[in-house]
Parts: C-alpha cells; sequence; structure tokens
C-alpha cells in the first residue's frame, strides 16, 4: 500500500487558507508543514498540517479541516468562520439565504468532495454552486454584521486545569492562563458543528442580536417626531444626515454630538419620522458607515402645575407672620428646659452669675 495509488485522494498544499485572526500580527510567522499529518475533521482524508505560534504569549495554533472543504464553505482552516464576513456559517447561511446542500454521511460526503475537486480544477465552483446565490438584502445586512478587525484574543493559551483545582505549581512558568473557566453555551463548540451551520452557540448569540423582521415599532406617544442614530462617525457633518433624511420629510432640527458619536434628527411631522425609520432601519449607510437608527426617547419631565407653584412659592420672600408663625428651634438633647443665652440676661457673664462672681471677690 505503499504505492501511488494509496495517496490517491489526499490533500498535498504548500499554504494554508487563514483569516487574519489565526494568522496572528507578527509578518514574519515561521510555519511547521507535516504532509498528510492528520485527517480532516469533515471528510477525514489526510492533508497537509501547518502549525504555527501567531505571536508573543499566544499559543500553537494548527489547521483543523483540509482546503477543499475549506473553499466549498469559504471558511478558514483553523477556526471554521467565513473570511469574507468573519461571521460562523450558520449565521451567513441563515440571513444570506444560502441553501447547505453538503450532505453528511460518510459516502455521500467522499461524492461530493470528489465531484468539488473536479470543479475546483475546472475553475466552475462558485458560491452559487456550492451553496446557491446569496441574497442582495441578506449581503448588506451581513455588511453591517461582519467583523473586520483581527480578534487576536482568540489565540490566547487554554484555561490551565490544575489552577482550577488550586494544584498548578509552575506559577508564572506555567504556558496556560490561571483563571477560572466560566460555564456557559460558548463553551460548548465544535467544528463539525461549526461548519454544517448546526446548533452553534456562537451563531445563535448572534443571531438573537439581530433583528429578522427589518422592522421597527413605533412609540405609542404620537408627540415624538425624532430619530436617534448610533455609529455617527467625526467625518459625517450636518450637511450629510440632512442629505439622506430630508427626502423623507421636512426636518425641523439635527442635532451631533461628536464625542459621543450620536445624533438626533427632528422631524416637524409623525408622518415624516416614520417614514424615515421605515426606509433608512437597517439600511443606512452615510459615508461608508453603517449608522444605526432608532426612535428616539421624550425626556422626563414632571407636572408643570407643581413646577410652577414651587417656582413661585421660592421666588416670594416670607412675611412676618409667616415667619412668627414657624415652629421654634427644639432644644439640644439633654436640656431640661429652654435655652438661655448670656446675652438674654445682663445679670449673668456666661454661665455664671454676676453676684456669685461679686461675693467670691
Amino acid at each position: 500500500m505503499s504505492g501511488p495509488n494509496h495517496h490517491k485522494g489526499w490533500e498535498s498544499s504548500e499554504f494554508p487558507i487563514l483569516c487574519g485572526s489565526c494568522l496572528g500580527d507578527n509578518p514574519y510567522v515561521r510555519m511547521a508543514k507535516e504532509q498528510f499529518g492528520k485527517e480532516c475533521k469533515i471528510c477525514q482524508r489526510p492533508f497537509t498540517i501547518f502549525r504555527w505560534v501567531p505571536g508573543a504569549g499566544m499559543r500553537m495554533k494548527k489547521t483543523e479541516i483540509c482546503q477543499t472543504c475549506a473553499k466549498i464553505k469559504n471558511v478558514c482552516q483553523t477556526c471554521v468562520l467565513d473570511l469574507e464576513f468573519g461571521l460562523p456559517v450558520e449565521v451567513r447561511d441563515t440571513l444570506g439565504g444560502i441553501q447547505d446542500d453538503m450532505p453528511t454521511s460518510d459516502v455521500n460526503k467522499q461524492f461530493y468532495v470528489h465531484h468539488a475537486e473536479q470543479a475546483m480544477a475546472d475553475g466552475t465552483l462558485t458560491q452559487a454552486s456550492a451553496g446557491g446565490k446569496m441574497d442582495p438584502a441578506g449581503r448588506e445586512q451581513l455588511k453591517k454584521l461582519a467583523r473586520t478587525e483581527p480578534y487576536y484574543k482568540r489565540n490566547r493559551p487554554h484555561l490551565c486545569s490544575f489552577y482550577a483545582k488550586g494544584t498548578c505549581n509552575r506559577g508564572d512558568e506555567c504556558p496556560y492562563r490561571h483563571e477560572l473557566p466560566v460555564t456557559n453555551e460558548l463553551a460548548h463548540q465544535n467544528i463539525k458543528d461549526r461548519y454544517y451551520g448546526q446548533n452553534d452557540p456562537v451563531a445563535k448569540k448572534i443571531l438573537n442580536r439581530t433583528d429578522r423582521s427589518g422592522h421597527l415599532d413605533a412609540p405609542e406617544d404620537p408627540s415624538i417626531t425624532s430619530l436617534f442614530l448610533q455609529n455617527v462617525e467625526p467625518d459625517i457633518t450636518e450637511a450629510d444626515l440632512r442629505g439622506f433624511f430630508y427626502a423623507f420629510g421636512d426636518i425641523r432640527s439635527i442635532v451631533i454630538s461628536k464625542r459621543s458619536r450620536v445624533a438626533f434628527i427632528n422631524y416637524t411631522t409623525r408622518e415624516g419620522a416614520e417614514r424615515a425609520v421605515e426606509k433608512s432601519f437597517n439600511n443606512c449607510n452615510i459615508k461608508g458607515h453603517v449608522i444605526r437608527v432608532q426612535w428616539g426617547k421624550p425626556k422626563q419631565q414632571g407636572p408643570k402645575s407643581a413646577s410652577h407653584a414651587d417656582a413661585a412659592t421660592t421666588s416670594r420672600e416670607p412675611t412676618v407672620d409667616e415667619i412668627a408663625s414657624l415652629d421654634a428651634i427644639p432644644p439640644p438633647p439633654g436640656a431640661g428646659g429652654p435655652v438661655r443665652y448670656s446675652a438674654m440676661d445682663p445679670t449673668q457673664l456666661g454661665q455664671v452669675p454676676l453676684k456669685k462672681v461679686l461675693g467670691e471677690m
């Protein structure tokens, strides 16, 4: 079995398919290559393994799936996240309307991968042929959720199990992190569920934060005619906001906070505000920046009658009769009767009667 037919169908590659987060920030990264070092966790075929350290203080990483399976789904060979948006496969397929037609049984999977390799060799394998054409509206929504910046914290060392038990004696020389594990849904992840887009806890968390309906309910208060905008970058001016939102109705005023990167659009009518929310919710892009549109909230104000009465009371000076009717200041604790001061009785000097002082002299 040592002939060339034994290696037929095995994958041999010169460089892995990786995302920016897994590759790391080191431009001089060194990789160790092991041909046919392990089987792919999806198709179970031997493939070329790459190992490297993405940066200082990071753990060693390696490729988990073969390049054929990675190209079929357009994912990273290590983290199995989408290479274009940096999102889990389940999020991309759900929002993009892509149908996953890759089989899960061993025989059908081998047949599917074999035909995919032939399509790659012929140059006919595309995203549309692999999973269907992506919905344009879904692509815009994926662009808003896309993770464009690398997240290098994923490359940190694993948690030290001995530290969790209180028995690790390596101290600072321990290559693992000395932190207590957190038990939640994100702790239960595996490669196959992420690749097939099924039961992925990370994808579930992202989809729960996403409003799939694309509709924002209007507040019950009909006096609310303002919109609240988030992610307003400093290069976006009032003229830019007015040019985008003026098409939906007459604008009374625009308030921009450069420090908080938020803005308020105040319309003259409720109909204009509702039309602006309907057209711009999850669909507002100004100067290449995705703006989040929400309804504004009214300021909390107290009753006008009470506030005016308080203001009138505080502004008027009290009369002599009102001062006389006030309660007297109570004596200090322990006093048996009314407090007497020396200035009230000229026969006393301080607390000693004058007659007693003259008698002692």
